[in-house]
């Protein structure tokens, strides 16, 4: 048995039940699938610091969709935020590494 205590995509027990597997898995409520959420956010940014597997990007903007479900906001709001902050601040294309202020 391996204990695993995280946050799975939808369709995962039924892929475990398909490899003649058998898993136990509950439903959180609202307080712990946030906190669950965020910890799956931090998973899936490290795994991608150390793999650089675009997949891992995938895998960070679907918890990012689900962060924005669960806190009632689309996916289309956060992209016209992003689109006002790149307008007003600028995106990082241009590799710009402040080094100090004086």
């Amino acid at each position: 048995m391996k204990i695993y205590n995280k946050l799975v995509r939808d369709k995962i027990p039924m892929i475990i039940i398909d490899n003649n597997q058998t898993p136990s898995t509950r439903i959180v409520d609202d307080k712990e699938y946030f906190s669950a959420l965020k910890t799956k956010l931090q998973e899936e940014v490290t795994e991608y610091l150390e793999s650089h597997d675009p997949e891992e990007l995938a895998d960070i903007m679907e918890v990012i969709h689900a962060l924005a479900e669960h806190k009632g906001i689309s996916v289309e709001e956060i992209e016209t935020i992003r689109k006002d902050k790149k307008e007003e601040r600028g995106g990082f294309s241009k590799r710009i590494m402040l080094e100090h202020v004086t």
